[in-house]
């Protein structure tokens, strides 16, 4: 499904991963939503987090300020904490944006049709071209920097941005699965908030999911 070539395994990178197909993609139903106003009752104990620290220790490790950039998990929890509201976007995304906040883990979906080959975690090599979701213009990414790609482009940058070229949209109706793992983030971890997610797919999006793998 997804490989990890063995520079991006140096770097403690693992994944739990799943497809879920037969997706309908709309507004997040009441009951999820109901879901997402009870996880204002998760713990705000953020800085002695194992699943925090390991995170930003990898942030640290590949150039990232985890204080200015944070990781997914942890930039969801404190908005909840800080009485902001959630960002809805659409029943795909906010299953995976609320599993992400209830267990700290980011995780990443993207739509399996737009995905050339088989999707690979790598290190870059420099001069690679990358469009986030929500900016209009390329950014040219430095070297060594661990990205998912298929033959064509680069569709995220591991573990905490995903490009616009494989986002959800209202066309999407296989949805490839990630849950980003980095060292200190152990096997059972990874495998619950991807099971998770395909939970919340199946639940609220009508999916019908594969088999969890963990990477």
């Amino acid at each position: 499904m997804i490989v990890i070539e063995a520079d991006a395994r140096a770097l403690g990178i693992s994944i739990a991963t799943s497809t879920v197909s037969n997706v309908k993609v709309r507004d997040s139903p009441y009951e999820l939503r109901v879901e997402v106003e009870k996880s204002r009752e998760l713990s705000q104990n953020l800085t002695a987090d194992p699943i925090i620290r390991a995170y930003r220790d990898f942030y640290w490790r590949i150039g990232l300020d985890p204080t200015k950039v944070r990781p997914s998990g942890e930039a969801l929890r404190r908005r909840i904490i800080n009485g902001k509201p959630f960002p809805f976007i659409n029943n795909v995304v906010d299953c995976g944006n609320l599993i992400s906040l209830k267990t700290l883990v980011p995780i990443g979906l993207y739509d399996l049709a737009k995905i050339v080959g088989k999707p690979r975690i790598t290190l870059t090599k420099g001069e690679e071209k990358f469009l986030p979701i929500g900016e209009k213009e390329e950014i040219t990414l430095r070297p060594g920097l661990p990205v998912m790609i298929d033959d064509e482009k680069v569709l995220h940058l591991y573990p905490h941005r995903d490009s616009i070229f494989s986002s959800i949209s209202s066309s999407t109706e296989k949805v490839l699965v990630v849950a980003a793992g980095v060292p200190g983030i152990g096997r059972e971890v990874l495998e619950r908030a991807c099971r998770s997610v395909v939970n919340c797919l199946e639940t609220y999006c009508g999916g019908l999911s594969s088999e969890v793998q963990i990477i």
